[in-house]
C-alpha cells in the first residue's frame, strides 16, 4: 500500500508536468513571456534573456491536481490538505502577479517589496486563523531533544516569519538552471519520509506530489533551461515547505533540511551588512551560487554541488528526527 501511494503520486506529479511542458512552453514563447536578466548579474547569464518564465504555473497545476486526486484515492482530504493547497496557491498567485508585471507589463522589478510582503503576511495570517480555529498545537520543538516551547498567540508571528522567510529564501535560491528544482525535490522528499513516520498521510502525499512535480519540471529546467519557474514557482515552493514543517511540528528541522535555502539567504544578508558597514564584500556576488560562478565554476558544477549538500542535509535531518 505504502509503496503504491508513493509510486503513483510521484509518477502522476511527474507526468503532468512533463506532458504539460511541451504545450505550455511554446505558449509562453508566443506570448513573449521571456525572462529579463539583471545587468548586475553574471555576464554569462545574459544569453538566458528571453527564456520563457512563469513555468511555476505548471508546477502549481500538477501539485494541486495530484494532491486532490491521490488524497481522494488513498486517504481523505483533511483541513491540513486544504491548508497546504491554500498557502501553495496563495504564494504562487502572488508570484504569478509579480512575474506577470515583469514580463507582460515590462516592469522589470514586478511587485514592489512592500506589496509582495503585504501579500505574504495576509496569506500567512489567514493560514494561522484556520490553523488556530482547528485546535492545532502552537508550540515549537528543538530537533533531537525533548524541549518544546509553547508560543500561544505569539505563534502567529512565528508563522508569518516562517512562511515569508522561506518563500523568499527559495526565491533567492532560484538563480541557476535546475538549482531550486533539485534542492526542492530533495527537501520535499525528506519531509515526505517524516510525515509518513508520523502517519500523516495527507501531508506525505502532498510532499511526494511536489517532489514529482518539480522533478518533471527539472526535465525542462536543467541546464540549459528551456523554461524558468519564476516567482510563481519559487514563492509557492517556499511557502509549501514551510507549511509542511509547521503541520508536522518539525519547524526548526527545516533549518537543516532546507539548509541550502538558509545558506543562500544568509549569504545575501551578510553581503549587505558587510558592504553597508565596511564598504567591502564578503562574496564576489550574492546569493552564494553566483560567488562560485565568479570563481570559475561551471553552472552545472555549482548546481550539482548544491544538490549534494542539500541531500546530505536532508539525510541529517531525517536522522535527527527518526533515530536520535
Amino acid at each position: 500500500m505504502l509503496e503504491q501511494v508513493i509510486f503513483f503520486t510521484i509518477l502522476m506529479g511527474f507526468l503532468i508536468t512533463v506532458l504539460l511542458s511541451p504545450i505550455f512552453i511554446p505558449f509562453l514563447r508566443r506570448l513573449k513571456f521571456g525572462q529579463s536578466i539583471r545587468e548586475e548579474g553574471p555576464k554569462s547569464h545574459q544569453v538566458k534573456t528571453g527564456t520563457p518564465t512563469m513555468g511555476g504555473v505548471m508546477i502549481l497545476f500538477s501539485i494541486i491536481i495530484t494532491t486532490l486526486v491521490m488524497t481522494g484515492k488513498f486517504s481523505e482530504p483533511t483541513v491540513k490538505t486544504y491548508l497546504l493547497i491554500l498557502v501553495t496557491f496563495g504564494f504562487g498567485l502572488l508570484g504569478f502577479l509579480d512575474d506577470f508585471i515583469k514580463v507582460a507589463l515590462k516592469r522589470n522589478l514586478g511587485l514592489t517589496s512592500k506589496q509582495k510582503l503585504l501579500g505574504q503576511i495576509i496569506i500567512s495570517v489567514i493560514f494561522y486563523l484556520i490553523y488556530k480555529q482547528n485546535g492545532f498545537p502552537t508550540e515549537i520543538s528543538v530537533p533531537g531533544t525533548d524541549f518544546s516551547l509553547e508560543l500561544g498567540w505569539f505563534f502567529v508571528f512565528f508563522i508569518v516569519f516562517w512562511l515569508v522567510g522561506f518563500s523568499n529564501a527559495v526565491n533567492l535560491t532560484d538563480g541557476l538552471d535546475g538549482l531550486v528544482s533539485g534542492t526542492a525535490a530533495i527537501a520535499f522528499g525528506a519531509y515526505a519520509v517524516l510525515a509518513w513516520n508520523q502517519s500523516q498521510m495527507e501531508v506525505a502525499i502532498f510532499s511526494v506530489a511536489v517532489a514529482g512535480a518539480v522533478l518533471g519540471f527539472l526535465v525542462f529546467n536543467a541546464h540549459p533551461a528551456k523554461v524558468f519557474m519564476g516567482d510563481t514557482g519559487s514563492l509557492a515552493l517556499g511557502g509549501a515547505i514551510a507549511t509542511i514543517a509547521i503541520l508536522t511540528k518539525l519547524e526548526l528541522l527545516l533549518v537543516i533540511i532546507g539548509g541550502v535555502f538558509v545558506i543562500e539567504t544568509l549569504s545575501v544578508i551578510l553581503q549587505v551588512i558587510s558592504f553597508k558597514t565596511t564598504g567591502k564584500r564578503i562574496f564576489r556576488m550574492s546569493p552564494l551560487h553566483h560567488h562560485y560562478e565568479l570563481l570559475g565554476w561551471s553552472e552545472w558544477k555549482v548546481v550539482v554541488t548544491f544538490w549534494s549538500v542539500g541531500l546530505l542535509l536532508a539525510i541529517l535531518g531525517i536522522y535527527i528526527e527518526v533515530w536520535l
